[in-house]
């Protein structure tokens, strides 16, 4: 490829990604010559404000047609600029979790590695948000999954962290074999990695031993990916992981890294399999021939993920079951394959990005102040803090989905959008909502700590401004979605053109 073909691509759709880019390399070399002394809060608010100018850049990038660029390997559809828009928000306000965050072990064990990991870790989801190769997805999910793993392990002298960080490398290396197995079937079916192609040649195939290999390629693929997802029966690695972890980046993994899993699995099945034959029903896409499959993977991850959340103490094991139940909720909306599917998507994962963010600054501060991850810590929470109480009792409620909250219009979304197509999924609906009552057990017994137990430190909390921040914006973002949700959905209409793009 000559310098005047590079020179004549269209590199400005990519100027998010070359900064995130930018900045994690200039993190890198400020850590290398920064005194070992010296504070390295510093190179969290430089992260900040590249994760922000990325923001703006993406912003100014929403009016653009869908355009591709590099053979295609490269998309900016309205699909990527939403998901984007999602991801560096998310990311933005992880950061501000992690300038405030002062381990007890001591800030030795949280060196400023975090801070270009992280941002290695965001431009592999943003690369796979734009993918049109099974080749840069791959690599984009390689970017953010070792950034991940290194990062669960980031608190050296703590055994748990060590034994979570192991069981992560060791789980998410087979899925991500699994996952690869999985697209050289459709690569050796089709002959290329490149996502339009595969999907303009799979309709093609008549032969019935290619049909089964097809859907073998299906299986593991899903399954690969699941395992992102923390979804049952492949989520036994995040309640550990989510317990070592340092807290920023539990936060980061239950947020932004599952917003990416789910952007690699509507990128793959919906580009490849939504018009690959089935060869069960004449004219049958292989993805609804399997929608049955999703499904159980979604009632199973509900009916998992709540009940083991209900025997636990420590919060964090506890939000990495609710993390585990959330992805359920998220599977019937990819099971039902609404036409309001995308729409329904982004606005849940927008609801929990803000919901569970400052509920994760919360659980950061109280714990961080007690030196223990007992839910008993935030026993008379209300009267030591009263906004941190509040502003998590309205967090809980949101996850529970109580009306009023951004998490009631999300889980509304997606119970009609699972009634709506012709044969609606009404067992899938009912487990939803047996579940959702199962929750409010575990939900509603941090608020009973908080409100009705007697605090045993009754100290005066004050708050890091950064976690503030997050605290308020969560909060904002929280009631106002749920108060006036057409803001969000009228949003989406007026930029991303309820994604018809996506199939272009």
């Amino acid at each position: 490829m000559d310098l005047e073909t590079l020179l004549s691509y269209e590199w400005g759709i990519m100027t998010p990604e070359f900064i995130i880019l930018g900045v994690a390399t200039a993190l890198s070399l400020m850590d290398l010559f920064m005194p070992k002394s010296q504070s390295r809060k510093i190179l969290g608010w430089v992260g900040f404000a590249g994760v922000l100018a990325a923001l703006v850049s993406l912003l100014g990038l929403i009016g653009h047609g869908p355009e591709s660029i590099l053979l295609d390997t490269f998309r900016l559809d309205s699909f990527a600029k939403a998901f984007k828009l999602l991801l560096l928000i998310g990311s933005a306000m992880v950061l501000l979790i992690a300038i405030g965050y002062e381990p007890n072990e001591g800030l030795e064990e949280f060196r400023g590695e975090f801070f270009y990991l992280f941002m290695a870790a965001l431009l592999g989801a943003m690369i796979m948000s734009s993918s049109g190769d099974l080749i840069t997805l791959f690599v984009g999910l390689e970017l953010l999954s070792i950034s991940s793993y290194i990062l669960a392990g980031m608190r050296k002298r703590n055994l748990h962290s060590n034994e979570s960080a192991m069981k992560y490398v060791i789980n998410g290396s087979i899925a991500t074999a699994i996952t690869l197995f999985g697209m050289s079937y459709v690569y050796g079916l089709t002959g290329t990695t490149n996502l339009k192609e595969m999907a303009g040649f799979l309709p093609s195939i008549y032969n019935e031993q290619h049909i089964y290999l097809l859907g073998l390629a299906f299986f593991m693929i899903v399954v690969g990916l699941s395992f992102k997802l923390a979804a049952a029966p492949f989520h036994m690695w995040a309640p550990d992981v989510y317990q070592g972890a340092p807290t920023p980046v539990t936060a980061f993994l239950s947020v932004v890294s599952k917003t990416a899993g789910f952007i690699i699995i509507i990128r793959i099945l919906f580009s490849i399999f939504a018009n690959a034959p089935s060869g069960e029903a004449q004219g049958l896409p292989m993805i609804l021939a399997l929608q049955d499959y999703i499904a159980f993977l979604a009632g199973a991850t509900m009916i998992i993920g709540n009940l083991i959340a209900l025997r636990q103490r420590n919060i964090k094991r506890l939000f990495a079951y609710s993390s585990i139940a959330q992805a359920g909720y998220l599977l019937v909306v990819i099971a039902s394959m609404s036409l309001f599917m995308f729409d329904t998507l982004w606005f849940y994962l927008g609801a929990y990005l803000f919901m569970n963010l400052g509920a994760f600054a919360i659980i950061q501060h109280v714990t961080h102040k007690s030196g223990s991850e007992d839910i008993s810590q935030f026993a008379g929470l209300y009267r030591r803090a009263p906004f941190l109480a509040i502003a998590m009792a309205i967090f809980l409620l949101s996850l529970a989905g109580i009306p009023g909250t951004a998490g009631f219009i999300g889980k509304l979304n997606i119970f009609m959008g699972a009634l709506v197509p012709s044969e609606g999924h009404y067992v899938l609906v009912s487990i939803m909502i047996a579940t959702t009552v199962v929750s409010y057990f575990y939900y509603f017994g941090v608020m009973v700590q908080m409100f009705f137990r007697p605090a045993g430190d009754t100290g005066k909390v004050k708050i890091p401004a950064a976690l503030t921040a997050v605290i308020g914006i969560s909060l904002a973002a929280t009631i106002l979605f749920g108060v006036a949700p057409n803001i969000a959905f009228d949003f989406l209409q007026g930029n991303f053109n309820q994604f018809t793009d996506f199939f272009q």
